[in-house]
């Protein structure tokens, strides 16, 4: 007599399956093993909370790139001109509050809104057209460059860095939210009660904790709330997974990945302003090759080159990677320069592990 089975679908994975299953299992591995590194070759101010702050924040500015990145990506796109849209966007806002001397909400309305209507307007050639995503940004990186040292030139008389930008906006009761350091107050506190390193005049070490980690923070965390517990978040995964499939399920996918495309602009705007703001400057070669670092932080994260799968979380981790490297080299005595080669094997190592979890997930052989 045969024996009834279940039905395939129905069966409950186990609980070492659903972990390996997790798009960021990777880039939380690869974190734990750089962290040991570090910890074994590097000095140990590495890890104090300064040294800490100090590698969080190159990766914060990174990390809000790559979570633009890994969205789009999920949602089977590319963008390769969130670099240049960097250092165009920080070209808007300098000329908005020192040439045109905006009012510094005026001048983040109108930064967000050409970042914006660019995003869109890539979003719809990738669609309207059928050209691949990959070709259309890396023309519009180029476009973007372009654009930011022309308009730098007009802007200045000539020069292709603009200055003045942080002493125009100083006055502004926005500043803070964008420039300087957040929790100065407790910080103090603590320092009083001698739960943080203190200078010996009493002053503490640190003083607060750098906006753009801020930032960043807590855009990994809408972004994960936004990937993975609403219907917008099933529609990003379809549209990568399947876009015929989704749209002939009711997925609005040319409006989903329309608004990715707007994200991840918008995400590149928000680093220019945070980068204009905390150095007072803006050049031509602002974010040159971040657009890079950023798919690579997601592709560490576990997003797959294919679109339909990944986490935000996990291109959280990996912009920690990137942070955690470029700073922890200067506590060694190891050569920056191997920085570089560091990327590269990163990258090939993600997209290996990557594809052994793919071929897990959906029971490919």
């Amino acid at each position: 007599m045969a024996v009834a089975t279940g039905d395939e679908r129905l069966k409950q994975a186990s609980a070492l399956t659903r972990l390996m299953r997790r798009p960021e299992l990777g880039a939380l591995a690869g974190l734990i093993l750089v962290s040991v590194f570090f910890w074994s070759m590097a000095s140990s101010q590495m890890f104090t909370l300064s040294g800490v702050l100090t590698f969080m924040s190159p990766a914060a500015q990174l990390g809000i790139l790559a979570i633009g990145a890994s969205l789009l990506m999920v949602g089977g796109e590319f963008d390769l001109s969130v670099g240049s849209m960097v250092a165009f966007a920080g070209l808007i806002f300098g000329t908005a509050v020192t040439v045109l001397q905006l009012p510094l909400l005026l001048a983040l309305l109108v930064t967000f809104a050409m970042a914006a209507a660019f995003g869109a307007l890539n979003g719809q050639i990738v669609l309207r057209t059928g050209l691949p995503s990959f070709i259309v940004t890396l023309a519009f990186l180029f476009i973007f460059r372009g654009l930011t040292l022309v308009g730098l030139k007009w802007a200045t008389g000539g020069s292709t860095q603009m200055r003045g930008i942080r002493e125009a906006v100083a006055d502004s009761a926005l500043a803070p939210l964008f420039s300087g350091q957040a929790f100065q107050g407790l910080f103090a506190w603590l320092a009083e009660r001698g739960m943080i390193d203190t200078f010996a005049s009493g002053m503490p070490k640190v003083t607060g904790i750098p906006v753009d980690i801020i930032w960043f923070l807590g855009l990994a965390a809408v972004g994960t709330v936004v990937l993975t517990r609403t219907r917008v978040g099933n529609w990003i995964f379809a549209a990568g997974g399947d876009q015929n499939a989704a749209r002939n399920s009711g997925v609005p996918v040319a409006r989903i990945k329309t608004a990715l495309f707007v994200t991840t602009a918008c995400c590149a705007a928000l680093v220019a302003i945070l980068t204009v703001m905390d150095t007072g400057s803006t050049d031509a070669r602002r974010g040159f090759q971040k657009e890079f670092e950023a798919i690579i932080a997601a592709v560490i994260g576990g997003c797959l080159l294919t679109g339909g799968y990944g986490s935000v979380i996990g291109a959280f981790f990996g912009a920690i990677i990137f942070g955690m490297v470029l700073i922890g080299l200067t506590y060694t005595q190891i050569d920056q320069d191997w920085y570089l080669v560091f990327l590269g094997g990163m990258l090939l190592m993600a997209v290996f592990f990557n594809n052994i979890v793919r071929k897990r997930a959906t029971g490919e052989r």
